[in-house]
């Protein structure tokens, strides 16, 4: 489709460009584009809907990760079909990674949050309930059912609940060469602090959220050879 057809906004103005003066289109262009912008985009990213159902989910009803949306867009580019997922906080990121990666690990230390995942969750999900009494014993839990499961290398560890700065040295531990560790409201919760020294390159994807007003940071953590950040692969075009 040619790009000046691409919605009702650039097929009307298509329209007045032909009838009216240029001076007349070049102003109501000027003026649709402010008013219409943020509608387009809210509908179109699902925000409008996110905002209703107070949960992070596109257009067609979706789930989403409760990320920026410009993390979003960046990890839908991306293959996870035989990649392993860890998460320390689980949601509507649990139902989207289980969509795309071949196995997800869910921990959650909030019991009610708990229960009711557990009924949405699809069992290629395991979802673990670790204790929220002290950081000492929640780490320790963690790293038992890990041990547990024969995890030792993760290629996508999620920090987005539980303690995130114990988490961070847990992330640190377990992931693959070739992975990254997603930090969520990356901007807070010590996570520039307790990435110093470490090692890792970062990208922040900075932007509004699903049904959320004001924009924060999905930070994403790497090395070198992160497959994430493949060049060659194609760079996208939104549909």
């Amino acid at each position: 489709m040619n790009n000046d057809d691409r919605t009702i906004f650039h097929r009307t103005m298509k329209l007045i460009r032909r009838v009216m003066p240029k001076s007349i289109a070049s102003i109501m262009r000027s003026w649709f584009t402010a008013l219409y912008t943020p509608i387009y985009f809210s509908y179109l990213s699902g925000h409008f809907k996110s905002s209703l159902k107070k949960k992070a989910v596109s257009r067609k009803n979706d789930s989403l990760p409760w990320y920026t949306y410009p993390a979003i867009d960046f990890l839908r580019t991306r293959q996870f079909v035989d990649k392993t997922i860890v998460e320390f906080g689980g949601g509507q990121s649990s139902l989207w990674w289980s969509k795309h990666a071949q196995r997800v690990i869910t921990f959650e230390d909030n019991k009610p949050w708990y229960d009711s995942l557990k009924n949405q969750l699809l069992s290629s999900v395991e979802l673990f309930l670790v204790t929220n009494e002290s950081r000492v014993k929640c780490v320790e839990e963690v790293h038992q059912i890990l041990d547990d499961l024969g995890i030792h290398q993760v290629d996508i560890l999620v920090i987005d609940g539980l303690y995130r700065e114990e988490m961070v040295d847990i992330a640190c531990k377990f992931v693959a060469p070739d992975g990254a560790i997603i930090c969520d409201n990356a901007e807070g919760f010590g996570f520039y602090e307790n990435f110093l020294d470490r090692h890792f390159s970062r990208v922040d994807f900075y932007g509004h959220a699903p049904g959320v007003m004001l924009p924060h940071s999905t930070s994403i953590y790497f090395k070198e050879q992160s497959f994430l950040f493949d060049a060659h692969q194609i760079i996208p075009t939104q549909d």
